[in-house]
């Protein structure tokens, strides 16, 4: 694609993260995401978005298109065999709402979801995405009458789950809340029965359950990280003795949120001390 704009000289990329890898988080997908917009940007492929005066800015649908499709195929490289959704949220933001499947290669057609509170936390038990990935494939394959009503019911819960978060930013009632906790419960047994749980995972789970939480593995599982949704309510006590009881299993813990737009264009004026430090540094 870029040869057919202009010639693109050899460049030296850094990459600075805050982001733990190998965790389930997508770092790699936000990776491949962001190299594909700057290489399509720097030869021409997609237009420069950011105006002067701007701080931030972003690309057209059509030309987000073209780098969710140039990051998936880094997602193969990766990955091997990916779903194509960690690149799309990557690309287009957290959303829910249809992905659109061409081949592999997914696009979002979706609604902002409300801001969610989370406790997000990394058992640091390293696993690999194409070592899980190929583990569930082979036991579709070895028992088909067993797994494929189990994946039919996580797609049941996606859509139960889609049905909340679109109703919840028109009315946004903490009773929706309980049906995410139960969700996320019900969730976490099914990725238990395909074979992506992790032992780690399970103490995570029982560790925030002795204090009303609920939790579940995001990513491909095996390890890395899991998700405890926070409710409004919840108490600053309740979460201060969760973070202590899962730091002192040896895990690490944020209290972040879910809700953001994708890929965006920064002016480097816009950036935070850290990041303007971490450049300055290579």
């Amino acid at each position: 694609v870029c040869l057919c704009f202009r010639d693109v000289p050899s460049v030296d990329i850094l990459v600075w993260s805050e982001l733990p890898t190998g965790a389930g988080l997508g770092s790699s997908a936000a990776y491949a995401v962001c190299l594909a917009a700057a290489l399509l940007t720097a030869c021409g492929a997609i237009s420069c978005p950011l105006k002067e005066g701007e701080s931030t800015a972003r690309w057209t649908e059509e030309e987000l298109n073209l780098i969710n499709s140039w990051a998936f195929q880094g997602e193969r490289v990766i990955h091997g065999n990916p779903s194509g959704v960690d690149n799309a949220v990557g690309t287009w933001g957290i959303c829910w709402g249809t992905m659109k499947e061409r081949g592999k290669e997914m696009s979002l057609v979706a609604s902002r979801v409300p801001t969610l509170r989370i406790l997000l936390t990394n058992t640091k038990v390293p696993r690999s995405t194409k070592v899980l990935v190929a583990g569930v494939k082979e036991k579709i394959l070895k028992f088909p009458a067993i797994m494929n009503p189990v994946l039919d019911s996580i797609d049941a819960i996606s859509q139960e789950c889609q049905s909340v978060l679109e109703a919840m930013p028109a009315n946004p009632s903490p009773e929706y809340y309980p049906v995410l906790e139960e969700l996320f419960d019900i969730n976490q047994h099914h990725l238990n029965v395909i074979g992506v749980g992790h032992p780690s995972l399970d103490r995570l789970c029982r560790v925030t359950a002795s204090h009303g939480l609920h939790s579940k593995l995001t990513g491909a599982g095996g390890g890395g990280c899991g998700i405890t949704l926070l409710r409004p309510d919840t108490s600053l006590l309740a979460v201060e003795a969760a973070k202590r009881d899962l730091c002192a299993c040896g895990f690490e813990c944020w209290e972040t949120k879910i809700g953001a737009p994708g890929v965006t264009l920064h002016s480097s004026s816009s950036l935070n001390a850290e990041v303007l430090h971490a450049l300055s540094e290579s």
